[in-house]
């Protein structure tokens, strides 16, 4: 490692909340090896949002300065559910769910990481080998006090709601993980402090000496209030079109603006001071946050496809125009069809109930003329373009038949 350790700590630390222990990670530092660097993520969904490329990047600076990145599959702890800030017991995924998931994240990561100085682990190699009586002296290192500690766990079991005997078991077999890595830091959320200070304990008993724990914020999502999830809607997809991606960054608040370049961009501290200077000194903050959506657009499609996606958006948004690459839909139907359904069977939505809150909140419109009425029928033999927030368009025609069919795919 050819970089001096205050150099390493300020890149290591940089939009970090917490690092545990601070001296522990200096004295770790100055053996001057390569470092065992764990970040165990459950495959409980096959898709990655910018929330959680946040650890996953600090990742890639800690990868840069020469540190083994281990990158954990939770393959069996998927299956026990992670109860982290639940109210109710979470269903276990299937063996079949999570190895989907689990290639889908492989491929995801290595736009971020260097695969080739990536190493893939999944604790089902180990776990998968444990006896049940090797799982019994397990859940003997802790007790029920320290697990209600948790607050997800305090407020359930005061609110009288059940809490299965398995989520118990979550904290230690993640803790157990970084055992079994022999792991020298562990990355998180600062929802996982807990999981990970487990980790810390078990080393411990285990003779080990404990990993350092970093934990990330918690990235904003784009309604400015809440965490960044699906569930919540307002995330961004690294799978997603750069269209896409371009045109949600730039939907974000100027204040917001500043948390994501922090959290997100890949440009030094002092390129981004420079930027709050020109903003200081009057330049238009929507230009500044254009460089951060190219820079993020780019990062998981390309370079060329960032910058049309910037073009397309000056022509859409700045000047008002429909998109000219948009995509023409023919529905074949048996009758007349109420809108939000034509939404949902166009792709413009995932479902009638996103249809009609987007009608409800506004947000689509027919050839311009913004749409009011959730109920309103759309005559077979009618064409018209769609246009579903800022950013989706389709032309489409309805026909009398017995199927639908697309003439071009939609840019999701």
């Amino acid at each position: 490692m050819n970089i001096d350790i205050k150099k390493s700590l300020e890149i290591i630390k940089r939009g970090t909340d917490e690092v545990l222990l601070e001296d522990d990670l200096i004295a770790k530092l100055k053996e001057n090896r390569p470092l065992i660097v764990k970040l165990g993520c459950d495959p409980t969904a096959p898709d990655i949002h910018l929330g959680h490329t946040v650890v996953i990047n600090k990742l890639r600076q800690l990868q840069d300065l020469g540190h083994e990145i281990n990158f954990l599959i939770g393959d069996f702890t998927a299956q026990i559910g992670d109860p982290t800030g639940k109210n109710s017991t979470r269903p276990a995924l299937s063996a079949e769910d999570v190895e989907k998931n689990a290639e889908s994240y492989q491929t995801q990561i290595f736009k971020i990481l260097d695969k080739e100085k990536t190493v893939i682990k999944r604790n089902g190699d180990w776990f998968g080998k444990m006896s049940a009586a090797q799982m019994i002296k397990l859940a003997s290192s802790q007790t029920v006090a320290r697990m209600l500690e948790r607050d997800d766990f305090s407020k359930r079991y005061k609110g009288g709601q059940p809490i299965a005997i398995h989520e118990f078991l979550y904290p230690l077999v993640q803790g157990y993980d970084s055992v079994a890595m022999k792991a020298d830091i562990e990355l998180g959320g600062t929802d996982q402090k807990f999981n990970l200070l487990m980790g810390r304990e078990l080393q411990k008993q285990n003779r080990q000496k404990p990993q350092v724990i970093i934990t990330m914020p918690l990235l904003v999502g784009l309604d400015g209030v809440m965490k960044m999830s699906k569930s919540s809607g307002n995330y961004i997809g690294i799978s997603e079109s750069a269209d896409e991606i371009f045109g949600k960054i730039m939907s974000v608040s100027d204040e917001l603006m500043w948390n994501y370049y922090e959290l997100l961009s890949f440009k030094s501290l002092e390129e981004i001071a420079q930027l709050k200077q020109q903003a200081e000194e009057g330049r238009n903050p929507r230009d500044i946050k254009v460089e951060l959506a190219v820079e993020i657009a780019g990062r998981f499609s390309s370079e060329t496809e960032a910058q049309k996606a910037h073009e397309n958006f000056i022509n859409r948004f700045q000047k008002n125009k429909t998109p000219d690459d948009m995509p023409e839909v023919v529905l074949a139907v048996e009758d007349n069809i109420q809108v939000a359904n034509l939404l949902k069977d166009a792709n413009l939505v995932s479902s009638t109930s996103e249809a009609i809150r987007m009608i409800r909140q506004g947000a689509v419109k027919i050839d311009g003329d913004k749409v009011t009425d959730t109920k309103l029928i759309i005559e077979t033999g009618s064409e018209g373009v769609y246009q579903v927030g800022k950013r989706k368009f389709a032309k489409i025609i309805v026909e009398l038949g017995k199927s639908s069919h697309n003439k071009m795919e939609l840019n999701a």
